[in-house]
């Protein structure tokens, strides 16, 4: 009988191969060789446990033929037979190895009642959040067989921020088990195979614009390619703070070179606004800002609707997020006895199905302005506002309180199609409140130094030659 040949892995490729939780992270960085350990363990799956059913699903089926199945054609012959109408190999001893693409929520329903014993999800922040789960869902059969699933991943994607809690923040749901979910870190140097065959491919790497590398060559988490948000800072840019003579402690302290900061209460006699987007089946936002004499904006608090899966509203009617809401500025420290300027998404004046939902507000003793709806010069407004000036100053901060305003600024992307815009199929309900701040307190952008060229004198050439 033929046998199947595994090349020696490396140590990461090794902890991979033999990595046991019921779910299992393998990348973080370009290169690292995650699509070959993919092919090996599910090989090695299929050899070990006769009859086991496995799942390798990208985005698309043109990467599958080329990462997955031309490959596993070659190593398996003699093992399993392919079924290219049904893209499933099939073993001498019953086990399946079977290939699933989803681009679009509507590829999920060829998941819809399979049963798989192990998934892997290769590339899987490419997927939504969405997808992620409803492809998990076929986790499941009557065996003995062990139930996981491995995915590779590199920084960034529609599913950035999901990966980016439970496996690198290690911030867990209560539906989560910690003990369930391990994250093996691959970088490029760990592909030995790779670095025989391309050695410049580092060099490569490392002459990328400085957030591609971090990501791609270093498997930096916190900033990716396609970033909309590329400027925001959750923590100090330590590399920006040295740039400018100071160090990340002493930048920390006097909050340069980072957007969000330690609460503290805001003195009365600032101004005070209350921004606010509407949801309910989607999570609304409204967030509150304090504004210094300089005109420096604070995020002090948020109220968002939002279940504890990512995008997905609480329901609340705007009766109730207005009394809630109204309630908040009666009781809380920051805003009781304040004055409040409100302004909201403009589409709540709509009553052309009814009563429009900002007379519910009215009904709450609550006022806004109709906010200006204009994205590109919104997005814009945000993008002055999150600058640093020369000494790491920006103009607006956020108050670590704004768990949502934190966690969904990283996630936006940009659109496929309108390139200055960003994707609205994202969580952008707090960025849309924020939006709409911007645009009732405009700002100019910080003005860059430009060091000015010496002009070029030929009588300095007479100067060198005395």
């Amino acid at each position: 009988m033929t046998t199947v040949s595994i090349p020696e892995p490396n140590e990461k490729q090794r902890r991979f191969l033999l990595a046991k939780k019921k779910y299992v992270a393998y990348g973080g960085a370009r290169g690292g060789g995650k699509s070959w350990a993919v092919r090996q363990k599910a090989k090695l799956l299929c050899l070990n446990y006769p009859g086991i059913k496995i799942l390798i699903v990208r985005r698309t089926y043109p990467e599958l033929l080329q990462n997955h199945i031309n490959y596993l054609k070659a190593e398996l012959y003699g093992l399993a037979k392919y079924n290219t109408q049904d893209k499933v190999f099939t073993f001498f001893n019953g086990s399946t190895i079977k290939f699933g693409y989803c681009k679009n929520d509507s590829d999920l329903d060829q998941y819809q009642g399979a049963e798989y014993d192990v998934i892997f999800i290769d590339e899987a922040c490419l997927l939504s959040e969405h997808q992620i789960k409803a492809i998990t869902a076929c986790l499941r059969g009557v065996n003995d067989y062990p139930k996981r699933i491995y995915y590779t991943l590199n920084p960034g994607g529609q599913s950035h921020g999901y990966f980016k809690r439970l496996f690198i923040d290690k911030k867990y749901q209560k539906n989560e088990n910690p003990q369930d979910y391990d994250f093996i870190q691959a970088l490029v140097t760990d592909n030995f195979a790779l670095m025989k065959h391309q050695p410049d491919y580092i060099a490569q790497l490392e002459a990328l614009p400085y957030k591609l590398r971090q990501a791609w060559l270093y498997g930096r988490w916190d900033i990716f390619e396609g970033m909309f948000f590329e400027e925001f800072r959750t923590e100090v840019d330590a590399i920006a703070a040295e740039e400018a003579g100071m160090t990340a402690e002493d930048a920390a302290k006097y909050n340069r070179f980072t957007h969000v900061i330690e609460p503290f209460e805001p003195p009365t006699e600032w101004k005070y606004y209350r921004s606010y987007d509407f949801g309910y089946a989607k999570p609304f936002s409204c967030g509150w800002w304090a504004v210094d004499y300089e005109g420096i904006a604070y995020r002090i608090l948020e109220y968002y609707g939002c279940t504890e899966e990512a995008n997905v509203g609480l329901k609340i009617d705007p009766d109730e997020q207005f009394r809630n809401i109204r309630r908040i500025e009666q009781e809380h420290p920051y805003l009781k006895g304040r004055k409040i300027s409100g302004v909201a998404d403009p589409s709540i004046w709509d009553g052309s199905r009814g009563e429009a939902i900002i007379e519910k507000a009215w009904n709450n003793y609550l006022d806004f302005e109709k906010g200006n709806n204009a994205r590109i010069p919104g997005w814009m407004q945000m993008h002055y506002r999150f600058a640093f000036d020369k000494s790491g100053k920006p103009r607006m901060y956020i108050f670590n309180n704004c768990k949502a305003a934190i966690r969904t600024i990283p996630l936006m992307m940009f659109d496929e199609h309108k390139v200055e815009d960003l994707d609205t199929t994202l969580e952008d309900h707090a960025v849309d409140d924020m939006r709409y701040f911007c645009m009732m307190n405009q700002i100019i952008p910080v003005k860059k130094e430009v060091k000015q060229a010496v002009p070029f004198d030929p009588l300095d050439l007479l100067k060198e030659t005395r």
